[in-house]
């Protein structure tokens, strides 16, 4: 009946809550992710996949694969030998590139507190004695030194590296923009778990209105920009974007790129936010063949973004369903 599917759900949502506790409020999250890290590194001791890094006028940024399919970065202004990582959740695999690389790690950037994104945080910092550690207050950010706000910027020589706040994935996440404009190249989006090739992060701590705002605030950037994300998800996230855009040529296109990359255990980051605008459904509310195809209709006050957010949890919830088939 109607009301034992309701009482089903809460109960699943309340078990799912309790455990996500556990995960982020106490050490068995860090356990948890003690025993990723070992399984990650004996299953792939060179990194799930093979990456290249990208070079831009004195500028580097390299990728680096973690974990069963995370990805860590080094940003590295390559005059001043001076490097910036991303999300650092495998110290081992991190300082190896930095010593691949000769270069001075002097911070860190935590897009969120989530394990599998700031557990090398503590190694790191404590082996690169003036290493900062940036992030949100918001987010218990293990090891924690610089708390950052929506548009601060940070400087690391010819870097300048912008904040913006977009929570929803967690409650104090971060993305970080790199500006290409002092080194004449493309900008660069460091996403974390909110964006990624084709899909979105989960709403840990938010609701649909939540994420849409810190989508619409991706959306605002140039078409050009270069996104890096913190997974390797490109292949799942694109077969579901079939599934509810089936005649999307851009979006086929791309999955078939993304298959031979794959085919070959290659990387497929990054892609740029105007091909993302083109494929990716999370970021495509607007779109009305979307709208048709699953969107609820206006909402009741004849709300544009109420309709828009509403379509995206239904895209949440027909992801979740795809995933587990």
């Amino acid at each position: 009946t109607p009301s034992s599917v309701y009482h089903t759900k809460r109960e699943m949502m309340s078990i799912y809550c309790y455990w996500y506790s556990l995960y982020t409020r106490t050490w068995l999250g860090y356990l948890f992710y003690r025993q990723q890290l070992r399984r990650a590194r004996n299953r792939y001791p060179k990194g799930h996949s093979k990456t290249q890094p990208r070079l831009f006028n004195g500028v580097k940024v390299l990728p680096i694969p973690v974990l069963s399919d995370n990805y860590s970065y080094l940003i590295i202004d390559t005059q001043a030998q001076l490097a910036v990582a991303v999300d650092p959740s495998d110290p081992r695999a991190v300082q190896a590139s930095i010593e691949k690389e000769g270069v001075t790690l002097v911070a860190i950037l935590c897009t969120h507190k989530h394990w599998d994104h700031s557990g090398g945080n503590r190694d790191l910092s404590r082996r690169h004695r003036d290493c900062r550690v940036y992030g949100s207050p918001q987010d218990g950010i293990p090891y924690l030194t610089h708390p950052l706000c929506h548009q601060d910027v940070v400087s690391v020589g010819r870097l300048q590296i912008r904040a913006l706040a977009t929570p929803g994935h967690t409650q104090g996440h971060l993305v970080y923009l790199l500006d290409g404009e002092p080194y004449k190249g493309p900008s660069c989006l460091f996403s974390g778990d909110l964006l990624f090739l084709s899909g979105c992060g989960r709403t840990f701590e938010g609701n649909a209105e939540t994420m849409l705002s810190s989508l619409d605030t991706v959306l605002g950037l140039g078409d050009d920009t270069l996104l890096w994300p913190g997974h390797e998800y490109a292949e799942e996230n694109l077969g579901f974007a079939g599934v509810v855009e089936p005649e999307n040529l851009a979006r086929e296109r791309k999955m078939q790129w993304v298959q031979r990359q794959r085919m070959e255990r290659k990387g497929t980051c990054p892609s740029t936010l105007g091909e993302e605008r083109s494929y990716n459904p999370f970021l495509r509310t607007h779109c009305l063949e979307l709208q048709e195809a699953l969107g609820p209709g206006p909402g009741p006050t004849g709300d544009d973004d109420y309709s828009r957010a509403q379509l995206l949890e239904e895209l949440r919830r027909l992801k979740d369903m795809h995933k587990s088939k």
